[in-house]
């Protein structure tokens, strides 16, 4: 399975002293949280894993994000959001790897006065792209945050853990305008509310933790039956709304898990069958033979 990196093993991989947990004005211990800068810190190549922690990175320099399936390059100032689901790894192509990032636990992020701004942004919705490209002006307005971010760390201030996470949810809000630049708001209607409702129970499967787990909303009668629909109603809604099926919808996102799983996890591709709601691994070779187009098996041994 994909490994999950705690914050102990990261801060030893990255050979840096954890700072002292975060203590609000009252003397409440109010979570993890650092900041520090990627110069010098930056490693040629971190591995394929989960983590158990949140992270923002703000990236200056050439590098490729690897992620579930697919590789993106970054060859421009970026925001990178780390939450404990995604499962990553980064690749530096350039010597020079600047900018910023910041690392911190549920404890920290969960305020109850910006709550449903935090539900709203990339660091819980599963499924939307973590990477956000920043023009100059984003650029700039970005590191000035986190230098502030920076400095507050340094300071005495007895309030300054909430200085820092007011910060943060600014940095959160420059994420959250570019990601409604990048999907509009459209009318909601019925179909629209309940195609929502599929797509985040759909995503909410995701990812697949251990090969002893058998997905279990695998058809759309099973997604209809838990969203308390007839099957005939949630596949219209779908339709309408996407263009695309329900089923459709629910073999590519199997499709992009077992890419994801034959490329980096250990299990047998037999394990990885069961895990995705497979009974026999010849009917997930015939599957994903459809959906990929080549076997599981030769996929694997072209992604080592």
């Amino acid at each position: 399975m994909v490994a999950v990196e705690t914050l102990d093993e990261y801060y030893k991989r990255i050979d840096m002293k954890p700072p002292a947990m975060a203590v609000n004005a009252y003397g409440k211990i109010s979570g993890h949280f650092n900041v520090y800068p990627r110069q010098g810190i930056c490693q040629r190549y971190s591995p394929f894993k989960r983590r158990d922690f949140f992270k923002v990175s703000f990236i200056t320099g050439i590098g490729r994000l690897h992620f579930e399936d697919r590789t993106v390059e970054v060859d421009k100032p970026a925001l990178l959001f780390s939450p404990p689901e995604l499962s990553y790894s980064w690749e530096a192509v350039s010597e020079q790897q600047t900018g910023y990032c910041c690392l911190f636990d549920a404890v920290f992020l969960d305020n109850y006065h910006h709550r449903d701004i935090i539900h709203e942004s990339p660091l819980v919705i599963s499924g939307q792209d973590p990477l956000f490209f920043l023009t100059s002006r984003q650029q700039q307005r970005v590191e000035l945050l986190f230098c502030m971010m920076m400095a507050e760390m340094e300071s005495d201030y007895s309030h300054k853990y909430d200085l820092i996470r007011h910060c943060l949810y600014m940095v959160i809000h420059e994420a959250m305008k570019m990601q409604a630049a990048r999907n509009p708001i459209k009318h909601i209607n019925a179909p629209a509310r309940l195609t929502a409702q599929f797509l985040e129970l759909l995503e909410r499967q995701f990812p697949i933790d251990s090969p002893e787990h058998a997905l279990q909303l695998k058809t759309a009668q099973d997604f209809a039956l838990s969203l308390s629909v007839h099957v005939n109603h949630l596949n219209r809604a779908v339709k309408e709304v996407t263009g695309k099926t329900t089923t459709e919808h629910i073999a590519e996102r199997i499709t992009v898990e077992a890419r994801a799983l034959l490329k980096h996890a250990s299990w047998s591709i037999a394990e990885i069958a069961y895990s995705l709601g497979f009974e026999y691994p010849a009917y997930f070779n015939n599957f994903f033979k459809k959906h990929a187009h080549i076997t599981p098996g030769a996929f694997r041994a072209n992604a080592v």
